[in-house]
């Protein structure tokens, strides 16, 4: 679901990934530039924001808590000069609640050089790196991932003297999903998983400058123009000598997130060439196909339900209709409703459209049901309004398994497909049907020549290994796996 309707509350679909984006432009304002990209990327993360920039000598940031129109204005910017910047928003999935010290940019020091560092993703077997380093004397100021990486390439920079080595290093020592821009004082290098897990793009500028962004709709708003996406496995570096790159690591089985095209990315971005806007119109037409039902009007919940729901509407026949407004200016920054405005069910961010939906039978197309809380609470709110039916109707498959890659899914005891059926999801709900697309039309959907997906949430097919103590801690656990040994995979 695009958004919890109550601020605090558990959302009822996975939670952003983070956004990156990086900038080298000798005589560009590229704070300013990174900026507005950072604000085209703004729904990947809402948690804090910022930008670090590097003038050939030093590296200077400026972070906060917060989005990125509240952490940045005209002082902070005019601060920020130099020629080669990363940028970075956050949803915090590894490291706890929002801090200061978690926000990225993380600064680092190599010997008298600054680093910058950004990152998207998530790190599986960073507990036994992190205590590694803390065994060899590696002070580290915060719980994320991403300090752990920083700290990683430091540590073998030094030893190799060359910064691309030290990353390298951080490659092969470091599993899970990233994709990363870091900055040095005089050049950018932007690098991913060998498993491509999460996207990385790259963009040109008229000048003749670089961008790398995690999306191409930040490409956009700066008016680069598309390359080609960083390859897995591969590090590609930005100076005065133009772009060069070199595969670091060998590319793994290919498994692109394939929730970025149901939820996560913008719907005018386009990953692997493929339309975002286009692929969700194909899940509505194709669950249309798989799971249809007699009905007088189609709504989407916004945002991200709409593309859908005008594929479904198509594909059915039956009438399109806006009949669900969202507040858009209601952000995670919104003061909290006390307890006994929750009970009164105020509508803060969704309202229906009781002059649209009144005795009309319903089928209503959301992106995915995570914990089921704010779907039942939507049906509830669609049937005050007077709708005689409400048939949900799901463009994600079942969401049965947390992710580890860098999305803020559950336990998988807390994730209601994992202990329901969906007869019994349907009552809890209180939808007259639900029914969900299956994997395989998710897949048909999205990108039919497209080299590989990760679906591990809907399937449980993971393309990293998940340390076995994480398991534990994650998955519902059966009397058998109290038998199983911890050789060689546990944290």
């Amino acid at each position: 679901m695009s958004t919890s309707m109550i601020p605090g509350e558990r959302p009822d679909r996975p939670e952003e990934a983070c956004a990156v984006f990086g900038v080298y432009a000798p005589g560009e304002d590229v704070a300013r530039l990174t900026c507005f990209g950072l604000q085209a990327l703004q729904h990947r993360g809402q948690e804090s924001a910022g930008i670090a920039v590097g003038d050939g000598e030093t590296i200077v940031v400026h972070k906060d808590l917060g989005l990125v129109t509240q952490v940045f204005n005209e002082a902070a910017l005019a601060a920020l000069t130099g020629h080669v910047a990363v940028g970075h928003t956050r949803y915090s999935t590894s490291g706890g609640s929002a801090s200061w010290e978690a926000a990225q940019p993380h600064i680092s020091a190599i010997d008298d050089v600054l680093i910058a560092l950004a990152h998207n993703g998530t790190l599986v077997n960073i507990a036994s790196i992190r205590a590694k380093l803390i065994d060899d004397g590696v002070q580290l100021r915060s719980s994320t991932d991403s300090e752990v990486a920083a700290k990683v390439i430091g540590v073998a920079t030094q030893r190799t003297h060359h910064l691309r080595e030290g990353i390298k290093d951080m490659m092969t020592t470091l599993q899970g999903a990233y994709a990363m821009v870091l900055a040095s004082p005089d050049s950018l290098y932007a690098f991913r998983d060998p498993n491509g897990i999460r996207p990385l793009c790259i963009g040109t500028l008229p000048s003749g400058g670089w961008v790398v962004s995690s999306e191409t709709c930040g490409l956009d708003i700066v008016g680069a123009t598309y390359l080609r996406d960083v390859r897995p496995g591969e590090i590609v570096r930005f100076s005065e000598s133009g772009l060069d790159s070199v595969q670091a690591v060998a590319p793994a089985r290919r498994a692109s997130c394939i929730f970025e095209y149901v939820y996560f990315a913008r719907p005018d971005s386009v990953l692997d060439g493929q339309s975002v806007y286009q692929a969700r119109r194909n899940m509505g037409r194709i669950l249309a196909q798989e799971a249809p039902v007699a009905a007088d009007l189609v709504l989407g919940v916004p945002d991200s339900g709409i593309p859908a729901a005008l594929g479904y509407a198509a594909q059915s026949g039956i009438t399109y209709a806006d009949g669900i407004v969202k507040n858009r200016y209601v952000g995670r920054t919104f003061i909290e409703p006390t307890q006994t405005m929750r009970q009164m069910g105020i509508k803060i961010k969704l309202n229906p459209l009781p002059s649209v939906i009144e005795g009309k039978r319903l089928i209503v197309i959301d992106d995915s049901i995570v914990r089921g809380n704010t779907s039942k609470k939507l049906v509830a709110m669609l049937r005050q309004a007077g709708a005689k039916e409400v048939h949900l109707r799901i463009v994600s498959p079942e969401v049965k398994w947390p992710c580890f890659y860098g999305i803020d899914t559950d336990t998988q005891d807390q994730l209601i497909a994992a202990n329901m059926d969906n007869e019994q999801m349907c009552a809890y709900i209180g939808a007259d049907s639900l029914a969900f697309i299956t994997i395989q039309g998710l897949h048909d959907a999205v990108h039919a020549d497209h080299p590989g997906f990760c679906d591990a949430c809907f399937s449980g097919s993971y393309a990293v290994d998940i340390p076995l103590a994480q398991q534990r801690r994650s998955f519902i656990q059966k009397d058998s796996d109290a038998s199983e040994s911890d050789d060689g995979s546990s944290e």
